[in-house]
């Protein structure tokens, strides 16, 4: 009995010992796959562009983090176009605009937004897409972003429907559309800068005016201290006559727009608010509206001061 007790006992040793020479071998094959076959680390991205998604009307590359909810408020006074500033105080007393939105991102490339604004009651949808990031490594030099924003008017269906020119009212006669692709470079912590090239449509306008325009933008951003920043922007429309429906000296009181849009002011941001204060020479606020509609001169005197306050929220 005694000797089968130490049969078993050796058998049970050498099994035991073989199981421990079969793992150390099996982690030594693991160690030398280790360090034969090691992944590519993944190229960091940069911090973004700018320090909020928007930049006076313009929409910037910057994406929040996923289930982050930015509200947005934006405000424009009227035109200080009265050369002694009395009558309308310098604009603050003159035909203001507001826009109220909120933006949600569902991924850390991917925004909704809604929003609603004073002038013609325009609801908005907006829709905003990170296609590449710039990284730190330069091995991307820059950001690509594509934006979508779809346009509502909600004034009384009599607006196109007014006189016998008019092409009477359609639930579609209401749409707008603006599509645009920005691209963006962070060159070091002080200086960003943006450019874009956009196509808006109008389903309905005044017969004398196009249904069609493409525009070109471009952004900019000096970072002069921690919070604060200098911000220019502008949005150009181009005059290509391909896309004319109707000739622009259709009559002698028709209104031209065709003025660019130019933005200038000052950014200060923290962590989850930004504050904007700028002068302006368009009042429509939705992109589709300030290169289809603006026919002030920056230059001459054409603008309104102008503010925007954004704030974050994770969830």
């Amino acid at each position: 009995m005694k000797n089968i007790y130490m049969k078993l006992h050796i058998s049970a040793l050498m099994i035991l010992t073989l199981l421990m020479i079969k793992s150390t071998a099996f982690a030594q094959e693991e160690a030398i796959a280790d360090t034969t076959v090691q992944e590519t680390p993944k190229a960091r991205p940069v911090r973004p562009a700018f320090e909020s998604g928007l930049l006076f009307d313009a929409t910037t590359t910057t994406v929040s983090p996923s289930k982050t909810l930015e509200f947005v408020l934006q405000h424009r006074f009227g035109y200080m176009d009265d050369k002694k500033y009395s009558s309308n105080f310098f604009g603050i007393w003159g035909n203001a605009n507001i826009r109220v939105g909120l933006n949600y991102s569902l991924t850390d490339k991917l925004t909704v937004g809604v929003g609603t604004t004073k002038i013609k009651r325009l609801q908005d949808l907006q829709l905003k897409y990170k296609i590449i990031e710039q990284t730190r490594s330069n091995s991307i030099p820059v950001t690509i972003v594509a934006h979508e924003i779809i346009g509502f008017d909600a004034r009384d269906k009599s607006t196109w429907d007014q006189n016998v020119d008019s092409p009477g009212y359609k639930f579609s006669n209401r749409m707008s559309y603006f599509t645009e692709l920005i691209v963006s470079r962070r060159f070091d912590d002080h200086l960003s800068l943006q450019v874009g090239g956009a196509f808006t449509h109008y389903n309905c306008v005044d017969s004398v005016y196009n249904h069609d325009r493409t525009s070109l933008s471009f952004a900019g951003r000096y970072k002069f201290s921690p919070q604060g920043s200098i911000i220019v922007a502008g949005d150009f429309p181009l005059d290509i006559k391909s896309l004319y429906d109707y000739k622009k000296d259709a009559g002698a009181n028709t209104i031209i727009y065709d003025k660019p849009n130019i933005s200038a002011g000052v950014e200060i941001s923290t962590s989850t608010h930004v504050f904007q204060i700028y002068l302006a020479s368009a009042q429509g606020i939705l992109q589709q509206e300030d290169v289809m509609w603006t026919n002030y001169d920056f230059f001459k005197g054409g603008f309104m001061i102008g503010f925007n306050l954004t704030r974050l929220w994770n969830f």
